[in-house]
């Protein structure tokens, strides 16, 4: 019979205290052979705890997490903060009993010892850590401290002689605080950079589109549905606005910058909010901009409306969609596209933008409030337009742009419809003008007219 570390009469007096009262001592052998081996395995355990935590004294919490890695009951009611006093027990020659020692307690002291103080009750209350990176001075939040001057670099003895004869003998400086972008993250900014402003071939490809066409609708692709690109969105925007800034001559450069936000705002998983106050520029200056593209042999005239309905839809799609979270971003809106319409000495590519823009943020209410009043002096513009040969063009665009505000109005109207006299044709000419009232009136649209009159009339 083999030996064992643990002592088989333990095993007799624990199956005696649960009413065995007759085990064979092949059995106690055997259970004794097996409570050694799982408490072999409870003290490894242990001791992985222990050299983890860089220790080398054997605490209580390391047998009670390697008892909850062994799926065992962790043991209750011993803590390594306070010290255990073990005692000493002879339970006849030989056989000496441990025993940990219970601390004797004077009911005396205990009954006329100050009872505890209640606890608070428990509550939850919620704070903002930071907004928009920014962290606010509220008691919840730890307090920002000054940093220490002594790890703030030293200026060097050039810079210093310069401040000191300059009168600044205090200097704090600033550490520099650098936004570090991933490898990964910089090359594809710099690939979808180069992917959307790469020329257009003229070359066709086997399946008849060209091979930088569909580069640029792989990036754009990307753009939309790609998660991670959180990093990236101020260096889009940027991006943006510098090309916007500094290419008002290029058309198609100012397009794909368009294409480029529809694709940054389309993209679920983006929060834009921050960045619309400095998106909304770069999309005004291509709606609204002076002198967009260059006029040459190859640009046929009025090319630049393609761009200025791109940038109207791109600012009504974000009038509507942060209008919500930003109070006064459609009346700002509203007001600097309507200053700019009436401006007679804006050209009258800017008064297309600025209607198409406004109409489109407005409806049909703002068109009524806002156009429809100021159609008569806005004649004059029309008609200088329509006999110059070089503004006639851009002139019919705008006369297009408010049949379309006016179209609105048309809809949105409840009115009975009446036919058209010679009457309703002098009163239309007199409220709207002679340009827009003779082209309403040529496209046979009895209930527009009746709309233009009938909301002419709270005016």
């Amino acid at each position: 019979m083999a030996n064992t570390l643990w002592n088989p009469e333990n095993i007799r007096d624990v199956a005696e205290s649960v009413g065995i009262n007759k085990l064979s001592p092949e059995v106690e052998n055997n259970l004794a052979r097996d409570v050694e081996f799982r408490l072999s395995l409870v003290v490894d355990e242990a001791l992985k705890f222990m050299r983890h935590a860089r220790r080398t004294t054997l605490f209580t919490q390391d047998i009670s997490q390697a008892l909850r890695v062994l799926d065992v009951e962790p043991l209750y009611g011993y803590e390594s903060t306070r010290p255990l006093r073990f005692g000493e027990a002879s339970m006849g020659p030989g056989q000496p009993l441990f025993y940990v020692e219970d601390e004797e307690v004077d009911f005396e002291k205990l009954i006329n010892a100050p009872l505890p103080k209640v606890p608070r009750e428990i509550s939850f209350t919620a704070h903002w850590l930071a907004i928009d990176g920014v962290q606010p001075s509220i008691p919840q939040n730890p307090s920002q401290m000054p940093a220490d001057p002594s790890t703030l670099p030293k200026p060097s003895t050039t810079s210093s002689s310069v401040s000191a004869l300059a009168g600044g003998d205090n200097i704090t400086l600033k550490p520099a605080v650098k936004h570090i972008l991933s490898k990964e993250l910089q090359l594809y900014f710099e690939r979808i950079c180069s992917a959307i402003l790469s020329p257009p071939n003229t070359a066709p490809t086997t399946n008849g589109t060209t091979s930088s066409d569909e580069y640029r609708l792989a990036a754009l692709a990307s753009l939309r549905t790609d998660p991670g690109l959180h990093q990236l969105v101020p260096y889009f925007v940027q991006f943006v606005a510098e090309k916007v800034t500094h290419n008002l001559r290029d058309l198609f450069t100012l397009t794909q910058m368009l294409h480029l936000v529809s694709a940054l705002l389309e993209n679920p998983s983006l929060y834009i909010d921050p960045y619309v106050a400095s998106l909304v520029p770069p999309v005004l200056t291509c709606l609204i901009g002076r002198r967009l593209g260059s006029p040459t042999t190859d640009t046929p005239p009025g090319a630049h409306f393609s761009v200025r309905d791109l940038a109207a839809s791109l600012i009504i799609f974000i009038a509507k969609k942060y209008g919500k979270t930003s109070h006064t971003l459609k009346p700002r809106l509203a007001r600097t596209m309507l200053k700019e319409w009436l401006d007679p000495q804006k050209p009258l590519g800017t008064h297309y933008g600025a209607l198409m823009g406004l109409q489109g943020i407005t409806g049909a209410e703002g068109v009524r409030t806002l156009v429809l009043p100021n159609l008569r002096a806005y004649d004059e513009v029309l008609r200088e337009g329509m006999e110059d040969e070089g503004k006639r063009v851009d002139a019919e665009a705008v006369v297009v742009a408010i049949v379309r505000g006016l179209e609105k109005v048309e809809a949105d109207w409840a009115g009975m419809t009446k036919g058209e006299s010679g009457d309703d044709r002098e009163r239309v000419v007199e409220k709207v003008g002679e340009v827009i009232g003779g082209k309403i009136v040529d496209l046979g649209r009895p209930r527009m007219v009746a709309a233009i009159l009938d909301a002419g009339v709270d005016f």
